[in-house]
């Protein structure tokens, strides 16, 4: 076999291969892109998540998402459509129109589901989208840093993307291991510890200190937040997540002093919430 040949037959085992692996979630995805082409607010919606999924999986932070929430009156306007292709009472129009209608609320479903998605898949929980790394760099602005709960370290890595020689040091502990994709697939290197011993390791030599997406059903924040105020009261503590929502312990929201000035403002502008999580970032006291 001439080399030639031997390239293109070494592409397409390639493209079959990743077919095969590709995960059921994006298939539905994308048979649902291919169902609705006609209809541009929807395919815009899709494709946009696919286009996270496809710079994700190639180790890309993401763009920023649009709501991903089908149009208030897509029904309307798929019912418009048929109507305007078939006549009333054609079996071909009702065929179709049953096969939208029907496959619609699944839509609905996948595409509520799409941070699940990432979790399950990425073991990304707050969404860090290019632009939003870029704003955080710029708020930072060169200095030492220390992430506490990295997970896959998506914040370590947007920071570093960034400013390539500002020094950061990326930790957590590891224990969701067994349990989600969280620390199994890392984007950066990323230090073993628990954020206490990560703050008793890095507390005197870090400007400020980032956590996101803290777990609700425990209180490790709150500790943090006491240790901070009374050893390192000068350190900018950086929290990302939704305030008496789906991050962080009830504990830390009552007693946290929250701040969002003017400058991180502009940051918070760029974290975009694509599903009914407003997360947010704020300086913590």
């Amino acid at each position: 076999m001439n080399p030639k040949k031997l390239k293109q037959l070494k592409k397409r085992v390639k493209k079959a291969h990743a077919v095969t692996k590709e995960v059921p979630y994006i298939s539905e995805l994308t048979a649902y892109r291919d169902l609705f082409d006609a209809f541009p607010p929807i395919k815009y919606l899709i494709n946009n998540a696919l286009e996270s999924d496809r710079l994700l999986k190639n180790g890309l932070l993401p763009q920023p998402l649009p709501r991903l929430l089908l149009p208030d009156h897509i029904q309307d306007t798929i019912f418009q459509a048929v109507n305007a292709q078939y006549p009333q009472g054609d079996p071909r129009g009702d065929a179709l129109w049953n096969k939208y209608t029907d496959a619609l609320p699944k839509l609905d479903a996948a595409l509520r589901n799409f941070r699940d998605y990432l979790e399950d898949t990425y073991g990304m929980w707050s969404y860090v989208n290019a632009p939003f790394a870029k704003a955080l760099s710029d708020y930072i602005d060169g200095a030492p840093v220390l992430e506490l709960m990295a997970g896959n370290g998506y914040i370590s890595k947007g920071l570093r993307n960034n400013n390539p020689t500002q020094k950061i040091y990326t930790t957590d502990s590891q224990a969701w291991v067994k349990e989600n994709e969280t620390g199994k697939h890392p984007v950066t290197t990323i230090e073993p510890l628990d954020a206490i011993e990560a703050i008793k390791k890095y507390g005197h030599d870090v400007d400020f200190i980032i956590m996101s997406w803290a777990p609700d059903k425990q209180e490790t924040d709150w500790e943090i937040l006491q240790l901070l105020r009374s050893e390192y009261p000068d350190v900018k503590f950086l929290v990302i997540g939704e305030k008496d929502g789906a991050t962080n312990s009830k504990k830390f929201w009552q007693e946290a002093q929250l701040n969002q000035d003017s400058d991180l403002a502009k940051v918070n502008q760029q974290l975009h919430s694509f599903d009914l999580i407003d997360e947010q970032i704020y300086l913590v006291k």
